[in-house]
């Protein structure tokens, strides 16, 4: 199944500049197994977005198809035919 990611301007560094990724993600095609592939393919980003334990850094905002991802099952969030991940670090400053 594939999956669109969009990536922010702030982690594009770690994706060879990509501003999107079409990933092939096995079913059942979770958040989590869409995490695992880029895990494979950006280390760098995997250490941006998940702890030690593969949980989502709580700085870190993932919508799938627009919802939040945290509000539909986190990690375990359906991903359907051509969904579309938004990834969304948040940005602290002054």
């Amino acid at each position: 199944m594939r999956v669109r990611v969009l990536v922010p301007g702030v982690l594009r560094g770690v994706t060879d500049g990509a501003a999107h990724l079409d990933v092939d993600v096995a079913e059942p095609a979770t958040l989590g197994a869409l995490f695992d592939v880029l895990a494979v393919r950006y280390p760098l980003l995997e250490r941006r977005l998940r702890t030690e334990r593969a949980e989502l850094r709580r700085y870190v905002n993932v919508y799938v198809d627009g919802e939040e991802c945290r509000r539909i099952g986190g990690a375990g969030a359906r991903l359907a035919e051509d969904a579309e991940v938004l990834i969304l670090p948040s940005i602290a400053g002054g």
